[in-house]
C-alpha cells in the first residue's frame, strides 16, 4: 500500500510528540498508580491473617482504590482516550490544507484513513499495557503474589477487549472528524454520543421499563424480572455495557454470568453459595465471546462507514 508507511510513522510522531498526548498520558499514569497503590494497600490489610484466595491478583483490577477499580476505571474514561486522539484527525488537516497536498502525492488514498487509525490504535494499545503494567508492578511489590497462568491469561484477555473498545470509540471521533469541517463540531458530536451512551441509555431503560411493567415491586416477583429483563435488553445496545459485562466476567472468575443476578429468596441465596465457585477461564470466554464479536462488530462497521464516507468524498473537497 503506497504511503501506508510512511504515514504511519507521521502520525505516531504527531501522537507522541505532541502536548495533548503527554498531558493524557501522564494523568492516566497518575491515576493509575494512586488506585493500584490503593488498591494494594487494601487488599493486604483486609487479607492481614487470613488464608489468601486462589485469584488474589486479580483482585487488583477489580476492587475499589479511589472510589473506582482499574475495569470501571477503563469504562469510564477510555473512550475519552479514543475521542481525544481522533475527533480532530482529518478536518484538522483539511483546514489546514495539508490534506489535499498529501493527496496529490503518489500516495494511496486509503493508505491515509488505514495509516491514522492504526496509529491510533497503536497508541491507544501502548496507554492501556502501560495501565496494566503499572496495576501488576504494583502488585508484585505490595503484595508480594506471583501471578498464576490463567491470571495471566484472563489479564490478557481483558487487555485484548479494553483495547477493542476504545479502538471502537477513536473509529467513532475519525467518523465525525470526516463528516464536520469544523474541529469544534465534531469534538462536541463524538462527546454526545459518548455522554448518550455513559448515562442516557440507562435512564432510558429504566423509564421504559417502568411505563411497561409499571406494577414491578417485591410483592410482584414476575413483573420485577420481566422489568429487569427489559432493562437489560435496552442497556445492551451500549458499548459501555457490553464491555463493563464481558470484562467483569473475564476478570473475576467467581461470576458465572454477564447478566446481573436478581435474588429472590433464601433458596436462590443457598443454591449460589453452593456453586460460587470460580468459573475456568474456557467457560468466561464461552460466556462473553458474542459480547467480544459484537464488540469487534461495531468497531469494524464503525471504521467502514469513514472509510467509505472518506473515500467517496471529492479531492477538490478535502
Amino acid at each position: 500500500m503506497s504511503g501506508f508507511r510512511a504515514i504511519l510513522k507521521k502520525e505516531l510522531a504527531d501522537h507522541f510528540s505532541s502536548y495533548r498526548f503527554l498531558i493524557l498520558f501522564a494523568l492516566i499514569a497518575m491515576v493509575s498508580l494512586i488506585t493500584a497503590y490503593m488498591v494494594g494497600i487494601n487488599v493486604s490489610r483486609e487479607l492481614e491473617g487470613t488464608a489468601r484466595p486462589k485469584f488474589i491478583f486479580l483482585l487488583l483490577f477489580t476492587a475499589s482504590g479511589v472510589g473506582f477499580s482499574l475495569v470501571q476505571f477503563v469504562a469510564f474514561f477510555g473512550p475519552l482516550i479514543g475521542l481525544i486522539l481522533g475527533f480532530d484527525t482529518i478536518n484538522r488537516e483539511r483546514n489546514e490544507g495539508t490534506l489535499s497536498k498529501l493527496l496529490s502525492q503518489p500516495i494511496y488514498r486509503d493508505a491515509v484513513i488505514n495509516a491514522k487509525f492504526t496509529a491510533g490504535v497503536i497508541v491507544i494499545a501502548l496507554i492501556l499495557v502501560s495501565i496494566v503494567l503499572v496495576i501488576s508492578a504494583f502488585g508484585l511489590m505490595i503484595l508480594g503474589v506471583v501471578p498464576g497462568v490463567e491470571e495471566v491469561l484472563r489479564i490478557f484477555i481483558y487487555l485484548v477487549i479494553s483495547i477493542i473498545y476504545v479502538s471502537l470509540w477513536l473509529g467513532v471521533a475519525i467518523l465525525f472528524s470526516i463528516l464536520f469541517r469544523s474541529v469544534s463540531t465534531s469534538a462536541l458530536a463524538a462527546l454526545s454520543i459518548w455522554i448518550f451512551f455513559t448515562f442516557f441509555i440507562s435512564i432510558g431503560a429504566g423509564a421504559v421499563a417502568g411505563a411497561l411493567v409499571p406494577d414491578a415491586g417485591k410483592n410482584n416477583p414476575e413483573a420485577l424480572i420481566k422489568s429487569v429483563q427489559i432493562q437489560n435488553a435496552i442497556t445492551l445496545a451500549s458499548p459501555i455495557e457490553l464491555y463493563n459485562d464481558s470484562t467483569a466476567t473475564i476478570i473475576d472468575p467467581m461470576r458465572r454470568t454477564t447478566r446481573k443476578l436478581l435474588q429472590m429468596g433464601a433458596l436462590e441465596q443457598l443454591s449460589m453459595a453452593r456453586f460460587s465457585g470460580p468459573l475456568p477461564l474456557g467457560q468466561s470466554v464461552l460466556i462473553v465471546w458474542p459480547y467480544m464479536v459484537f464488540l469487534i462488530a461495531i468497531t469494524v462497521i464503525c471504521f467502514a462507514i469513514s472509510y467509505t464516507v472518506f473515500m467517496r468524498q471529492e479531492i477538490r473537497s478535502l
